[in-house]
């Protein structure tokens, strides 16, 4: 039974997280790139211990090249002049520091190898790492784009179908701006028709009195003539006189 309850549990944070996951993708991506960085760390420090050993195997067979040239010096030397014992001591020990000198030789070629795989694998691992969390960071990019644009369209659909129809609120305020434009179109008509002229007219002949009265006097001060005033235009409905009758020369009948 705890078995049972356990398992169900484990269910529930499964789904959990992984609805965490579904939900904060940017987040598991930066969780996943912080992991790549701890292991590059790790493993340089693995890859520094191996480059040290390198460096102690190099120094140990350049200390034994010195080694051999001087115990070959010595083995020559001691042969020429004649002393075998002490030549023969020289060149056995010569014999045993070649043997492990071709042995560090081989170990340091190998450990020289491994760590030129080691470098190789890094950087295969960390660019192939780096260019799969930036095809991610993309994708998320990608589909934010792909949403927004969804959301906008869908919005889009829902403003096309309730825009427009009956009884909508556009068509409300239309009508209400109808109603006063038309109120007030009214109230300018009847004002308009209430408007007395009469003063208006006063007002026009009394501008027109002043303009002669002053043309009058630019006149007279400049010395100039006044031209004859235009002529009335005769009214339509007046009938213009008929002429006299040409009397008519010779003896009256």
């Amino acid at each position: 039974m705890f078995r049972r309850l356990k398992t169900l549990i484990r269910g529930f944070l499964s789904l959990f997280i992984t609805g965490l996951e579904k939900a904060n993708p940017q987040a598991l991506i930066e969780a996943e790139r912080e992991n790549l960085r701890q292991q590059i760390s790790r493993f340089n420090e693995s890859l520094a211990q191996h480059a040290g050993f390198c460096e102690r195997l190099m120094r140990q067979v350049k200390s034994q090249e010195a080694q051999e040239r001087e115990l070959a010096a010595k083995a020559a030397a001691h042969l020429k002049a004649g002393n075998r014992d002490l030549a023969g001591q020289y060149a056995l020990q010569l014999k045993t520091l070649k043997e492990q000198l071709e042995e560090n030789r081989g170990q340091l070629e190998d450990s020289e190898k491994t760590y030129q795989n080691l470098l190789k694998a890094r950087e295969v691992s960390v660019r192939e790492a780096s260019e799969k969390i930036e095809k991610l960071r993309r994708l998320i990019s990608e589909t934010e784009m792909l949403e927004a644009q969804a959301e906008l369209q869908e919005m889009a659909s829902s403003m096309i179908g309730s825009i427009g129809g009956a009884g909508d609120t556009l068509n409300r305020v239309e009508e209400y701006l109808n109603e006063r434009r038309d109120k007030a179109a009214g109230r300018a008509r009847v004002a308009k028709g209430a408007l007395d002229m009469t003063d208006v007219s006063i007002k026009e002949e009394e501008q027109k009195a002043l303009a002669d009265q002053a043309l009058t006097e630019f006149a007279s001060a400049y010395g100039l003539e006044m031209p004859a005033a235009a002529p009335a235009t005769p009214s339509p409905a007046a009938a213009p006189a008929a002429p006299p009758k040409a009397k008519e020369m010779g003896p009256s009948s």
